[in-house]
């Protein structure tokens, strides 16, 4: 993920230039009022986002399902064409871009000095990864080849760019740099998808690299297996199940978490368990919760004591944490809501993440999160900025964004048409594709096929971008 370039250095005039026009710089404090006749800013100078969208969620309940998925059964999903009822208006890139939510975890895990307690943040970050799906039954738009998206938030401290590198196989690729030169997240997914009868079943491969440049060390993990249920009949209700496990290989630490299934009773739906061991296989601690709520790390004795009690069928009375840990804990992270857990809490557990509250009429926004809900905000003057192949500039989710259902169909199917038509004008003419952004190569911590960032996108020069839309 190094290169030689301003990409992961200073930022460069453009940066700049492009952080003057979308009123970025949180050092002129004394500007207020609104950006671009739309956009609050606050007295200390940071942009505030929007909190809708401009159009309410579309009705799925006309539209059989089964119609379209029954000859689909035990097929890969990504071949399929689907009516754009079941999306959700985002693109699977600015999907990913969700990743970032919780960022400050990755910011405590680099404050930290103890591995330990590092490891602990980058669990938290892990499991809060996949946090922002929950409830999310709609379908990311597919990208296009060449597609890109870019989110910069000088308020958070990153920025963030992908890039879809293959077609067939659908590959993302992503690469992140904290704006303090503290971190670099990067990684590429290959979202497996399957229909079983009853459920749609996302598959993510692919390897996902977290390196904590202050502390010289590298993180390595896949994401669990995410299935949603009753795609045919019933209530949309989701899960995510499988092992996944978090490598330090600076240190030889290991975080294994068992995303557990919901089981026959819906006894361990969201449920999250695992520990961290350092190089001998040594636990050090024990992780518990619920990647829909929250979660905990205690002692690996208490954690034990407490599971003998609970077999003996003694009196578990579900304790509540004290005022005092909530409090502590949100001193950290001012982003954590006050949430009613669901999760069994073992006194003197140590809380390492809570899911953000969502908007109060995310029900009908696609059950965005407020993160979400700006990842397709286009202010005046970002066209001017942004890459062509950028998502935000694409017209079927920008249509499907504002309500108009009918045209982002027809603009779906004519950007289809337009990729088919350019792939087989390749083919005639055995034109390679070459990726723009990315680069294929080896992942330098596992050894394994991994799409790279090349460097250069924050320069700015779009002049060979393909044109997709």
């Amino acid at each position: 993920g190094f290169d030689s370039d301003n990409s992961s250095g200073d930022f460069s005039e453009a940066n700049h230039k492009v952080a003057e026009m979308l009123d970025l710089d949180p050092h002129q404090s004394s500007r207020t009022g609104k950006h671009n006749g739309e956009t609050e800013i606050q007295e200390n100078g940071i942009k505030r986002h929007r909190t809708s969208l401009p159009a309410p969620m579309f009705s799925r309940s006309d539209f059989s399902v089964w119609s379209i998925l029954k000859k689909c059964i035990g097929l890969e999903l990504s071949k399929i064409t689907m009516p754009i009822v079941f999306n959700e208006p985002l693109s699977f890139l600015q999907r990913i871009t969700e990743y970032m939510e919780h960022i400050y975890l990755i910011n405590k895990a680099c404050s930290h000095a103890d591995p330990l307690e590092r490891m602990q943040a980058v669990a938290a970050f892990a499991v809060s990864a996949v946090a922002s799906q929950w409830e999310r039954t709609g379908k990311p738009f597919n990208p296009l080849l060449g597609e890109t998206y870019e989110l910069t938030r000088e308020d958070l401290g990153f920025r963030f760019v992908s890039e879809q590198v293959s077609h067939h196989p659908p590959i993302s690729a992503f690469y992140s740099e904290g704006l303090n030169k503290d971190f670099i997240f990067h990684g590429s997914i290959y979202p497996k998808l399957k229909f079983w009868g009853k459920s749609i079943e996302a598959e993510p491969r692919g390897t996902i690299t977290l390196e904590l440049l202050k502390h010289n060390e590298a993180y390595t993990w896949t994401n669990p297996t995410c299935c949603v249920h009753n795609v045919i009949i019933g209530k949309l209700w989701l899960e995510q199940y499988g092992t996944v496990e978090i490598v330090n290989h600076s240190t030889g630490d290991k975080c294994v978490l068992n995303f557990k299934p919901c089981g026959l009773f819906g006894k361990e739906l969201h449920r999250v368990e695992g520990y961290i061991q350092d190089k001998n296989k040594k636990k050090l601690c024990v992780i518990y919760g619920k990647w829909t709520e929250c979660l905990w790390c205690t002692d690996p004795s208490t954690y034990e004591t407490y599971k003998k009690n609970e077999k003996r069928g003694g009196e578990q009375k579900k304790s509540k944490p004290s005022e005092d840990v909530i409090k502590s804990e949100n001193d950290e992270a001012d982003d954590m809501p006050e949430v009613q857990d669901t999760v069994q809490f073992i006194p003197g557990s140590k809380l390492l993440w809570r899911i953000n509250s969502r908007p109060p009429n995310s029900s009908q926004m696609y059950n965005f999160t407020s993160f979400a809900v700006s990842l397709n905000e286009l202010e005046k003057g970002m066209e001017a900025i942004l890459a062509p192949t950028d998502c935000r500039l694409r017209p079927d989710i920008r249509n499907m964004e504002n309500g108009n259902m009918d045209v982002a169909s027809k603009e779906k199917e004519r950007l289809e048409e337009k990729q088919r038509a350019a792939r087989k004008e390749r083919a005639r003419d055995e034109v390679e594709w070459h990726t723009r952004w990315f680069h294929q190569g080896t992942n330098p911590y596992t050894g394994t096929s991994d799409w790279l960032y090349s460097g250069g996108y924050f320069d700015r020069n779009f002049s060979d971008c393909p044109d997709i839309y």
